[in-house]
């Protein structure tokens, strides 16, 4: 861990909502302490499979490898449950008083290629800038129907191409950002500055290459450039490993429970067809697999959040088996499960040349 000029261990909030991720809370914990962060902000709402009673005991655990957990209620009152956190996070000591600051979700694991693959690394291979922006690389679920209590980062391997996702070269992004940042408020991919700040107050801002961000992406400019730019060359410190899918089971259950983000959201067969293209092979994350597993051994250890872990897996099953009763879900799990393993523009090209 990186040492600032002060003497003190340089802080790293994680701030995330969850609604029903009870199985894979721990590793997604034990994976950022890995990284480096010190510290985490949990919302939640409406969670019925444990995951806020189990991130209460881990607010409660005084032992130094959990670090800091604050679990709080989504303050939200509209549809816009993340958005609605984020203005709240703002105001959390636990975000004030942090160095940096990472927004993610629970299936986005931050892979870094540099150094010691921690944050400080991310930062100091960068220049260390204000923001670091880290492209997606969206993991497909490449056939695993079932859902099974071990990592994620090691189940899936398989990708689309880094550089090219469903025809588009622009990919989206989550950021890293320094605590001296202008902001005007977090976004869930990119915090914003006032249109108004001079451009030499402008932050300084790189992708994960510590090349600088587009300008039309660094000011906001247009729609195109708020959450995304050309990803080709952009992932030479660090990617952004999304696991959107995860087993299909899994995925049933996130099709019920909807999103964070709003309420009552249904993926459709275009969510996964974009992130079930497994052409291209990627297992540089496997880098973390044996302190990831040490240390989910080691959080594992006290018996209350192993019981709890326990329950939030079995109430995730047992969720999916209820799905299945219903012919609705039935049909989904069946028909995802005969999709070809193509992203829709590549499908609709090979239909029109007859292929």
């Amino acid at each position: 861990m990186e040492i600032t000029e002060a003497g003190a261990k340089r802080r790293i909030t994680a701030v995330t909502c969850v609604k029903n991720e009870g199985p894979f809370l721990l590793e997604w914990m034990a994976f950022h302490r890995l990284l480096g962060v010190t510290d985490f902000l949990f919302y939640s709402n409406d969670c019925t499979d444990g995951t806020d009673t189990l991130l209460d005991a881990l607010a409660a655990d005084p032992r130094p490898e959990i670090g800091r957990v604050v679990h709080l209620p989504n303050p939200a009152e509209g549809r816009n449950y993340q958005m609605e956190a984020l203005k709240a996070a703002a105001k959390q000591p636990v975000v004030q008083e942090a160095d940096w600051v990472w927004i993610a979700d629970v299936d986005e694991f931050l892979n870094i290629h540099v150094g010691d693959h921690t944050i400080p690394a991310l930062i100091a291979a960068c220049g260390d800038p204000q923001v670091i922006s880290v492209t997606f690389q969206f993991f497909a679920n490449d056939g695993v129907a079932d859902f099974v209590d071990r990592p994620v980062i090691a189940q899936f391997t398989r990708s689309h191409n880094p550089d090219l996702w469903c025809a588009q070269t622009a990919i989206e992004v989550k950021t890293l950002v320094r605590g001296d940042f202008p902001l005007q408020y977090f976004g869930a991919h990119r915090p914003f500055f006032r249109k108004s700040l001079p451009e030499d107050k402008h932050p300084h801002w790189t992708d994960g290459s510590g090349r600088k961000v587009p300008g039309k992406f660094l000011t906001a400019a247009n729609p195109r450039r708020i959450r995304k730019f050309p990803a080709a060359g952009a992932r030479a410190y660090a990617t952004l490993n999304h696991y959107a899918l995860r087993s299909l089971d899994s995925y049933l259950v996130k099709n019920d429970r909807g999103d964070v983000n709003r309420e009552g959201r249904a993926f459709d067969d275009t969510y996964w067809r974009e992130r079930n293209d497994a052409a291209f092979e990627d297992r540089s994350i496997h880098r973390y697999l044996p302190q990831l597993t040490a240390a989910l051994e080691t959080l594992k250890a006290d018996p209350d959040i192993a019981r709890l872990h326990g329950d939030c897996v079995r109430l995730h099953r047992e969720k999916r088996d209820a799905l299945m009763q219903q012919p609705a879900y039935a049909q989904m799990y069946a028909h995802l499960a005969a999709l070809p393993a193509l992203p829709p523009g590549e499908a609709d090209l090979i239909e029109a040349l007859g292929l």
